[in-house]
């Protein structure tokens, strides 16, 4: 009895020790600074949805977050995919190529390139990784001019391999894939696909690039959301608006419908278009999602 009965407050202290880091005490003033976060970013959204809603009447009559006189949302999207001869499906389209080609390619570069750097052995490859280190401090609004005056001699501007070509290389997504291939990728795995009678681009694509999954993924994301959201590089590229990506279609809609003496007001497709923009991206990260969580549960299972 002696002997027993002082493990019995240890065991509670180390019990409520325990329960005390997994259920640590919630803080008053991180709640608020988290929720005013959350507020400073959802904001934007409501007000973009509320306004959409709107028809152009009561879009100047009425204040941002407050819902107009009759729910014209369907009206506004059949006015955007109609106005100008349904310019903006061309926009539309044209956005869906450059992100879809330009994700997809520079993705698979970004991968065969960090699955090169991390397992397989060749001259020169520090001074590539300082190369590359070095390349992603570099803003792209830096090299897009001398970008230009290079297309403009090789006769590529104001076409779409001027908006294509510079988004295939990605030197944030290939150190990442570096880093991601040097730790998910065991040597021993490697070696025995080897031993096997695998070459070494049966080994990158049956065995790198599954256990690269979550980070394929997550570099084709950024991909996807930095070709979408691509602005300066579109403007100085291309001058004819077929070409045109949503981003410089919705600009030109903006600045006509604000231009001094100009009688068409276009705030309401202004709104409308932008709200739709954001819809291929949740699609994008939705869809995609599983992707991470499975990565997250093999890591889980390894740890």
């Amino acid at each position: 009895m002696s002997t027993t009965a002082p493990e019995v407050p240890r065991s509670r202290a180390r019990a409520r020790k325990l329960y005390t880091v997994d259920n640590p005490k919630k803080s008053p003033v991180l709640t608020i600074v988290v929720a005013v976060f959350t507020i400073y970013c959802l904001l934007p959204l409501v007000w973009l949805i509320i306004n959409a809603t709107k028809s152009q009447g009561d879009f100047v009559s009425t204040f941002g977050l407050s819902f107009g006189s009759h729910f014209a949302l369907f009206d506004n999207i059949a006015e955007v995919f109609t106005y100008d001869d349904g310019i903006f499906s061309r926009w539309l389209l044209n956005t869906l190529m450059y992100v879809l080609v330009g994700a997809t390619v520079s993705t698979f570069l970004a991968a065969l390139g960090g699955y090169a750097l991390a397992k397989l052995p060749f001259r020169g490859k520090r001074a590539f990784l300082f190369i590359v280190l070095g390349s992603i401090s570099v803003p792209g609004i830096a090299i897009a001019i001398p970008q230009f005056l290079l297309f403009a001699q090789l006769g590529l501007t104001n076409t779409p391999w001027a908006v294509l070509i510079p988004s295939f290389l990605n030197p944030f997504g290939l150190y990442l894939m570096w880093v991601s291939a040097s730790d998910a990728i065991p040597q021993d795995i490697l070696e025995a696909a080897r031993i096997d009678g695998a070459g070494e681009i049966r080994t990158f694509a049956q065995v790198g690039v599954r256990m690269m999954i979550p980070a394929t993924v997550t570099v084709f994301l950024f991909s996807f959301v930095s070709i979408w959201n691509n602005y300066f590089l579109p403007l100085i590229m291309l001058n004819d608006p077929k070409w045109y990506p949503l981003t410089i279609g919705i600009s030109i809609w903006n600045k006509l419908g604000n231009t001094a003496g100009n009688s068409e007001m276009l705030q309401n497709l202004v709104i409308t278009s932008s709200l739709l923009t954001i819809i291929p991206l949740l699609i994008a990260f939705i869809s995609l999602q599983r992707f991470w969580q499975s990565g997250l549960a093999v890591g889980a299972v390894k740890g």
